[in-house]
Order: structure tokens, then sequence, then C-alpha cells
């Protein structure tokens, strides 16, 4: 039922910055807990960052200190900042809400970081 769509990604510098978004077709950010997973080729999709239905904020420690995950209700919206951005960042981004125990997954975002 619920629908999450990625966007934002694309090629950046070492350096560089992007923010994600993910949209969700209905109100489920108002009520789920919400986070970032990433996934390179050949490897495990790994936890980036999390929101609390309360607000508090969790990061990988790889990117504690250049990545700010944030939620609009309102709008429906989960962003991820990417500041500082590595090669090593480089993967499929893929937001997540977490309500109960289902589990909602996009469709995921590409992002590259090379010179």
């Amino acid at each position: 039922q619920v629908q999450l769509v990625e966007s934002g990604g694309g090629l950046v510098q070492p350096g560089g910055s992007l923010r994600l978004s993910c949209a969700a077709s209905g109100s489920i950010f108002s009520v789920a807990a919400a986070g970032w997973y990433r996934q390179a080729p050949g490897k495990q999709r790994d936890l980036v960052a999390r929101i609390s239905r309360g607000g508090t904020t969790t990061y990988a420690d790889s990117v504690k200190g250049r990545f700010t995950i944030s939620r609009d209700s309102a709008k429906n919206t989960v962003y991820l900042q990417m500041n500082s951005l590595k090669p090593e960042d480089t993967a499929v981004y893929y937001c997540n809400a977490n309500y109960r125990s289902d589990m909602f997954w996009g469709q995921g975002t590409q992002v590259t970081v090379s010179s």
C-alpha cells in the first residue's frame, strides 16, 4: 500500500554535496521510523542514518558529521543531506519506513562520487 520514491542521486566530485529525497504516497512518516540504507555492488545493504518517530537521529560511524537525516511530515518526505562526499560513499541509496512489523522500501537512487 505504501510507496516510497527516492530522488536526488547523481554524479558528484569528491568533496561535493547532494540532497536525497524520499516521498511517500501516504502519511507514513508521521507514524513510522525512517531510514536511509546504501548498497554497493557485491556488498550488503547497510544502514546509513535513521530517524525515530520522535525525531531522534542515529548515524553510521562512516558518515557521522557529514550526513544529516531530516523529516517533513507535512510533506510526507524524508531527506538525506550528504556533504563532503567520498568515493567510498558510491552506492545505491534506499529509503525505508518501519511501522510495527512492516518494512517499506523505495526502488533506490544511484549516488556516484568520482573525479
